[in-house]
């Protein structure tokens, strides 16, 4: 029986696979190394993992955000390894998940945009170069913390329209106080900025939000995608619900560069199962 987690930042999806019966989906918090230890993890799963699957679980393929290095992987695999000591255990980024989900072996560009964003180039088997992505201080361009942190900025300076201003107070009565708590002292700022970007999705006729989304995809595109040689002899394929929900921005933006998307999805789940089933037929 095997096991695939895709793990963002806010939440975790667990499918179980069994040969020959119906899949089990179960969905759990975030699991992201730089914010939960081994013991915190475990102690999270053994409640909402642990009682929904089986014991004869063999293998186990983690795909999660915040994967830099072994120090990171170790975190998780630490957790896993107590839940379940025979299963053979294999973790990866949640990029390399991405990659394998939407483009299986075939090489192209793989993107993220969700609450958070990153990119790779893919040679079918590997990540062969990676911009980094830097977090929503730094990057994370087109991300959902992006786009809250720029919609909040603007409407705390006075550089939102009046109108729509009226209709963000009303969806989020907090004052500058909360507001700034929420983004400076808050454990996880980049969870409460993506909070608002359903406000932009409500409100995507408006130009001036249809342009922010825009032109934060086009920052997304010209800080990462443009940085791989030949970004435009190969597929470019995103997962993330960002990148879903706002498709028809994401198309615009990359239209403007020349560049169309072969494919976006909000789970890379059903392309995951896909690649681990085809895997085993080989």
């Amino acid at each position: 029986m095997k096991l695939i987690a895709d793990s963002g930042s806010t939440k975790t999806n667990w499918c179980l696979l069994n040969p020959g019966q119906e899949l089990k989906s179960i969905t759990t918090i975030g699991i992201s190394p730089f914010f939960l230890s081994s013991d915190k993890i475990e102690n999270e799963l053994t409640h909402t993992l642990v009682p929904k699957v089986e014991n004869s679980v063999e293998e186990i393929y983690f795909y999660g955000t915040g994967i830099i290095n072994n120090e990171k992987k170790e975190v998780i695999a630490k957790a896993l390894r107590n839940l379940f000591p025979d299963a053979q255990l294999e973790i990866y980024s949640d990029l390399l998940g991405a990659a394998r989900a939407l483009l299986g072996t075939t090489p192209g560009i793989a993107s993220i945009i969700g609450t958070g964003s990153n990119s790779c180039f893919y040679d079918g088997n590997e990540i062969k170069i990676h911009v980094p992505p830097l977090g929503f201080i730094l990057g994370d361009e087109g991300s959902g913390a992006v786009l809250g942190k720029k919609l909040l900025a603007d409407y705390l300076k006075g550089l939102m329209p009046a109108g729509l201003a009226l209709k963000f107070k009303k969806q989020f009565p907090a004052d500058y106080g909360e507001l700034m708590n929420g983004v400076y002292r808050r454990e996880r700022p980049n969870w409460f900025l993506a909070k608002m970007v359903p406000f932009l999705k409500e409100n995507i006729n408006n130009d001036y939000c249809r342009l922010l989304v825009e032109n934060s995809f086009d920052e997304f595109i010209t800080r990462n995608l443009l940085q791989y040689n030949g970004f435009n002899k190969y597929p470019v394929c995103f997962a993330g619900s960002v990148a879903f929900y706002f498709s028809n921005q994401l198309r615009s933006a990359l239209a403007k560069r020349g560049l169309t998307a072969k494919k976006i999805v909000k789970d890379p789940m059903p392309g995951l199962i896909n690649f681990h089933q085809q895997k085993k037929e080989k």
